[in-house]
């Protein structure tokens, strides 16, 4: 095993507190955090920026007004309806598609790189991190994701480790597809409840579609006996191994608070139930 991802179907599953328990526990380690629309690993661990940059990931088209003839076939060929009258083109509805740019035979319209997010590469207490935030109303989320994955293996070359921790997004999107991509296994995170379990099953299908190794946890299982039940039923159905449950504990709330994974302080249910999960990890793994 090299590259673990962590999944969820929804939000507030507690993908990123069960990523920050393997980080503390892991053995040299890579970190990187692919949910790029609300990356937060790095609240639990208190990063020094070593490296920063930003991404173009998507271009805009730009018109040259001293070339432009008016003649009107790039308004045509714009199915986003960018370009207004007076041929302005709005950088807010151009998707930068390339149409307009391909038919102007005057070669007035160009497309221009556009800054799409940012990138940072970090070191931790718990090791190397590679995160990125993607600019608000950009559309190049699994491109940017697939950016991270490659400064992450960037990292793990450059440092001779193995292991890398990937926090992936929620959803079934682009970024979590692009997550999936080249992992080795993937760790489901879901809770009791009955959207928890409808995008868990959502999730499953795209971890299957790309043949990877899943597994899976139940996050605050004591919250709903009647749908935790169900939760391990849908997983011996699927065949998918579920690795422990862990009950909902307020340590964890006053550790993230503290900037930290519950692992790193003190005793305490779950604390107990990640060493557990992670324990079970490595022996279905193989990885000692």
């Amino acid at each position: 095993m090299k590259r673990v991802l962590f999944l969820s179907g929804k939000g507030g599953t507690g993908k990123t507190s069960l990523a920050g328990a393997f980080a503390s526990l892991m053995r040299e380690k890579v970190l990187a955090d692919c949910d790029v629309d609300a990356a937060n690993l790095h609240l639990l661990l208190d990063p020094s920026v070593v490296a920063e940059g930003d991404y173009e990931g998507s271009s805009a088209a730009m018109r040259d007004a001293r070339r432009c003839t008016a003649c009107g076939r790039c308004r045509e060929a714009c199915r986003f309806q960018a370009i207004d009258e007076a041929f302005e083109i709005d950088p807010y509805l151009c998707e930068g598609c390339g149409a307009c740019a391909y038919v102007c035979p005057e070669g007035a319209i160009a497309l221009s790189p556009q800054v799409s997010g940012h990138w940072i590469q970090a070191e931790t207490r718990l090791g190397p991190l590679a995160s990125a935030e993607l600019v608000p109303g950009e559309e190049t989320s699994g491109k940017l994701v697939s950016h991270v994955k490659e400064k992450a293996q960037e990292l793990a070359a450059s440092k001779h480790i193995e292991r890398v921790v990937v926090d992936g997004a929620p959803g079934i999107g682009c970024p979590v597809i692009a997550s999936v991509t080249g992992v080795d296994v993937v760790i489901l995170v879901t809770e009791p409840s009955l959207s928890g379990l409808h995008d868990l099953e959502r999730a499953l299908g795209v971890v299957r579609h790309f043949l990877v190794p899943a597994y899976l946890v139940i996050n605050k299982a004591d919250l709903s006996s009647e749908l935790a039940s169900q939760t391990r039923a849908f997983a011996k159905e699927s065949a998918l191994p579920v690795l422990g449950e862990i009950p909902f504990d307020p340590a964890v709330t006053r550790a993230m608070i503290a900037g930290r994974s519950v692992v790193e302080d003190g005793d305490g249910p779950a604390n107990d139930a990640f060493r557990r999960i992670y324990e079970r990890f490595k022996e279905a793994v193989k990885d000692g």
